[in-house]
């Protein structure tokens, strides 16, 4: 009798988050506490999730500032990044703090940065 595998090919949505989930440099557990959620789940939405939540395709989405149809198969998947994976850079984590920041804060900390660079450029 001939073997059968049982191993299936993740579903496209799982594909997806997984390569944007590495091209981002995020690990599983990371990702995880990003969508809030467990890093079991992160690895089942990854390997055999064929209907996930449309919370989580959503906060996926927004997270990784692509649509829902794309992680769901619909869409161009965003090419690969040339970042390595690893740890956020000293910049990007700023930029991360700044993000979360209301607007007008945003807006004096950007102007107090385009005044250095200016200064700097001198």
């Amino acid at each position: 009798m001939a073997h059968r595998s049982t191993r299936r090919d993740p579903p496209i949505f799982g594909q997806r988050l997984a390569a944007l989930r590495r091209q981002h440099g995020l690990t599983q557990p990371e990702l995880g506490d990003k969508l809030g959620i467990s890093t079991k789940m992160v690895d089942y939405y990854e390997h055999r999730a064929r209907n996930p939540s449309i919370a989580i395709v959503q906060r996926a989405a927004e997270l990784f500032a692509v649509s829902v149809a794309d992680l769901l198969g619909e869409g161009a998947v965003p090419p690969p990044t040339r970042k390595k994976p690893g740890p956020p850079s000293a910049l990007e984590e700023r930029i991360e703090q700044l993000r979360k920041l209301p607007r007008t804060q945003q807006d004096v900390v950007i102007k107090m940065i385009d005044g250095l660079l200016a200064a700097a450029s001198r």
